[in-house]
């Protein structure tokens, strides 16, 4: 293992792989004093003001003298914004050849798509009516009623903290509208059980019509209102419930080509690492995805904040290119209206892992889409219907972010970890990938893949190649590591926009 990464050329920084001391030589530079694992030296002046260079691009900008040698962090490195060129459509490299198509084992639904999961999905409307959702999905698993059916994973309710209290014509009802809608039509889903309240602002009525939903084998909906009261909602849910299952369980898994995989790519509890490591290998997971016909959604907005420059390159044409930078200064204009800052990210976890500034966590970020082309842009929500690599407008908080992307399509999903990041997103699997060594090994059941061995010399395409096989065995139905350990109830959280009233 090497003891220092020089990532470009141009850099005026390095990254301590496993620490370095003061007297230790690195680039022909005496450090000065302990660099922690996953931080930055010095190894050229950096003179106040200038900037700091990491993977050739700015990270942020010096608040004092920095000498060779010296520990490159918060302390003496702060964000500026920087002006950055935006070229359009100047280049994008061709998906890798491939030798043979790639399958897996996955439900196919009626409308052609193809699931990786086969839950039943207990949605509410409003706030409201959460408890009833839980209470039906308990009573489920209180009388062991998917005992008898092994093709169905569970029967879930997904909650969530709104619905009312909103302007019924405005931005957030639109996008909590399409959030439902995508859960409910996202091939993962078996069948719909919508429960509401009865009086709230999304009203459920309201959405069937928009979506053009019927009543039927897969979809049921109630009130608590119509029905009598919550324990005859919990009743009727039950009902349905129990109706919908022995339809659901006719399903069997057959063989279905990569194409169909639609992969959310997400990166939580980053660090110093996770721009080395695990983000480029997904990144050449995705090529190899989109190599085969498959889509990957790349989100996260203000995670790729100060690396747009380099997605508007691969977009496929300007338009393509001049929608990412109008959702960028969208973005700008949010976090100025709140009194924030596109700085507020990365955490204070972030920072101890070695990140110093939003430019620098976001060229990491970016690298989780890979190489290819950049086919689309979606807002936060919508229905995803290009093939190949794309962006979704999301926060960079994951359990909002993901709910996104699942509202859009996604079935599968990578997300990758520094820190320890907790995470699992029913209904569509979650594969954690740790970008160090030490933290896949303090948490194994948590983490799916090792990325960290890339430091000790395993190539990025050859890590890619791994996370794809093993993409194809969760898409197929191996349990991943937050599935096992029940991760996914408390994690569907729609973005809530706008006011509260």
């Amino acid at each position: 293992m090497a003891s220092f990464l020089r990532l470009h050329p141009t850099d005026n920084v390095v990254v301590a792989v496993a620490g370095l001391s003061p007297g230790d030589i690195v680039d022909d530079v005496k450090i000065l004093r302990r660099i922690p694992p996953g931080h930055k030296a010095a190894v050229r002046p950096i003179a106040k003001d200038a900037p700091a260079l990491k993977f050739g691009q700015i990270i942020g900008f010096a608040t004092q003298d920095i000498a060779p040698g010296d520990w490159v962090h918060e302390h003496n490195i702060a964000f500026h914004a920087v002006d950055r060129d935006y070229e359009y459509a100047t280049g994008a490299n061709p998906p890798p050849a491939i030798a043979a198509p790639a399958t897996f084992q996955g439900y196919r639904r009626p409308n052609g798509k193809v699931g990786t999961r086969n839950y039943l999905g207990i949605l509410t409307s409003v706030n409201c009516s959460a408890t009833v959702a839980r209470l039906i999905a308990r009573e489920v698993e209180k009388r062991g009623l998917l005992d008898d059916f092994p093709e169905i994973d569970g029967v879930i309710p997904l909650v969530h903290g709104h619905g009312c209290g909103m302007d019924a014509k405005g931005e957030g009802y639109e996008v909590l509208k399409r959030t439902m809608w995508g859960y409910a039509a996202n091939p993962n889903m078996g069948a719909v059980l919508m429960v509401g309240l009865g009086c709230e602002t999304f009203q459920i009525g309201r959405w069937k019509q928009a979506y053009n939903i019927a009543e039927g084998e897969t979809f049921r909906s109630l009130t608590i209102q119509d029905t009598g009261g919550t324990q005859k909602a919990v009743d009727a849910g039950l009902a349905a419930v129990m109706d919908m299952l022995p339809m659901m369980a006719r399903v069997e898994r057959t063989t279905a080509p990569a194409s169909e995989l639609m992969l959310a790519l997400q990166c939580g509890g980053s660090d110093g690492y996770s721009g080395i490591t695990a983000n480029p290998a997904l990144g050449a997971a995705v090529d190899l995805l989109v190599a085969h016909g498959g889509t990957a959604i790349l989100s996260e907005t203000p995670e790729i904040y100060g690396a747009e420059h380099l997605l508007t390159r691969r977009a496929k044409n300007r338009a393509v290119g001049e929608k990412l930078i109008e959702r960028i200064r969208w973005w700008e204009d949010y976090t100025t209206r709140n009194a924030g800052s596109m700085n507020n990210n990365p955490s204070p976890g972030n920072k101890a892992g070695g990140l110093t500034t939003i430019l620098e966590k976001s060229l990491g970020a970016a690298a989780k889409g890979g190489t290819t082309a950049l086919n689309a842009v979606y807002e936060y929500a919508q229905p995803v219907t290009e093939k190949g690599f794309v962006f979704m407008d999301t926060p960079g908080y994951d359990p909002v972010s993901a709910t996104g992307q699942v509202a859009g399509g996604a079935n599968i999903l990578c997300f990758t970890t520094g820190r320890g990041s907790a995470y699992g997103c029913k209904p569509t699997p979650s594969i954690k990938l740790a970008t160090n060594t030490p933290i896949f090994e303090r948490m194994p059941d948590d983490k799916d893949i090792n990325c960290g061995d890339v430091l000790d010399g395993v190539s990025i395409q050859d890590k890619g190649a791994e996370i794809f096989e093993h993409i194809l065995e969760i898409a197929s139905g191996e349990r991943s590591k937050s599935e096992k350990l029940g991760y996914g109830d408390a994690e569907f959280v729609p973005w809530q926009i706008g006011a509260t009233m």
